[in-house]
């Protein structure tokens, strides 16, 4: 089958396919006479794996071990299960920030007026944290410490 069909049967965009093979993550393809890549139901497979994995949040580099695991019959279960540990530590850090934000952004809505006035808590706040980052960013004068 060509690009476009094992595309359509994997679910990853052909332009997708093209990366994965520029990186290495799969192996290029075979040529046809014509000069066509040329996929096998073998590769549609891979193909379908390395998109459940990123879609469950692996990075390119994960799905690359993942797939050396998949791939070696004398692999240990506990070392896909560690790969899979450590994307749910990953996950449950990212909740966090995302509910810290959460939590702030609901404040800073709770503070603004939110009329017709120019005051603007949620400004002043942004205002407030980029003066504070360029404060702390400035070298400290010669004979402070």
């Amino acid at each position: 089958m060509n690009i476009g069909q094992a595309a359509a049967r994997s679910g990853v965009p052909a332009k997708t396919i093209r990366y994965y093979e520029e990186i290495g993550l799969i192996a290029p393809a075979e040529r046809s006479d014509g000069g066509y890549r040329v996929y096998g139901d073998r590769d549609v497979g891979v193909l379908r794996f390395l998109k459940r994995a990123r879609g469950l949040g692996f990075s390119v580099e994960e799905c690359r071990g993942l797939l050396a695991l998949y791939r070696d019959a004398h692999r240990a279960s506990a070392d896909v299960q560690a790969l899979a540990r450590r994307r749910v530590a990953d996950i449950e850090h990212k909740i966090a920030e995302l509910q810290a934000m959460r939590g702030t952004l609901t404040d800073l809505i709770a503070r603004c007026h939110g009329d017709e006035r120019p005051e603007c808590a949620i400004l002043d706040d942004l205002a407030g944290q980029a003066a504070r980052a360029e404060e702390s960013a400035e070298p400290a004068e010669a004979g402070e410490v």
